[in-house]
């Protein structure tokens, strides 16, 4: 395509496209759209490389589904594999970096328990062989709303006792399949925590490990009482 051909596509004369591709300038949000429809790709090919990294675009994406408590930087854009909250749920159980995204899955679930699949995000996950951080992280988040459970304000109170129902129901369903987890030795620890790169550290954390991680053999400092400080937290903020 030459210059002249995509600046009557723009609706730009030729002297200006030639100007804005010499960094005199910027496109305005109609003629952006144009070129992604014209180019046929989104506007993540545009992003900064500091813009597309993956824990921001985690962090804003949990932000926007209830983690409000999280600061959604504004120079990230949205990326279109983060629109669906099974979506969220699932690259955060997978690469978060932080606990902060880990604990804060809590008040998400919260307010979008009636959006999620349990059951396809929870095959989703077998697939990759990531079901034992499912079961952990739901029960951490119904002892967190137990926990937080007291003084609730009305709207809050119906919330909390609407994601606890669907989440007990879950948990119960891994009893019934057969599905609890194995706490024998030879079942293998999912290390979560990136900061565990030897055996004594890895040694030291399991020591210390909630009962719910050492259920579910997961290898994580991160605590019930955790999930209960993000899920405050987002009530704080709303």
């Amino acid at each position: 395509m030459s210059q002249a051909e995509l600046a009557q596509k723009l609706g730009l004369s030729q002297s200006r496209l030639s100007e804005l591709e010499n960094g005199a300038g910027s496109f305005s949000a109609e003629q952006l759209v144009l070129l992604l429809q014209v180019f046929n790709v989104t506007v993540e090919n545009f992003a900064h490389r500091r813009q597309r990294s993956h824990t921001d675009t985690l962090q804003n994406a949990l932000a926007r589904l209830g983690a409000v408590h999280l600061q959604e930087r504004s120079d990230v854009l949205p990326s279109e594999q983060l629109t669906e909250v099974a979506d969220v749920v699932r690259e955060t159980l997978i690469g978060a970096e932080s606990s902060r995204l880990l604990t804060a899955l809590a008040p998400v679930l919260v307010q979008n328990i009636d959006r999620l699949n349990l059951p396809k995000l929870h095959a989703q996950l077998v697939e990759m062989g990531l079901q034992r951080r499912w079961g952990w992280l739901l029960e951490n988040t119904l002892l967190a709303l137990h926990q937080e459970s007291a003084e609730l304000s009305r709207p809050w109170a119906l919330r909390y006792r609407r994601a606890a129902l669907l989440i007990e129901n879950w948990l119960a369903a891994f009893r019934v399949q057969s599905e609890e987890p194995r706490t024998a030795d030879t079942q293998p620890l999912d290390i979560i925590d990136s900061n565990i790169r030897s055996r004594s550290t890895l040694d030291e954390v399991m020591a210390t490990a909630s009962d719910i991680s050492q259920r579910w053999r997961i290898a994580t400092s991160v605590q019930p009482a955790d999930f209960a400080v993000a899920l405050r937290a987002a009530r704080a903020d709303t």
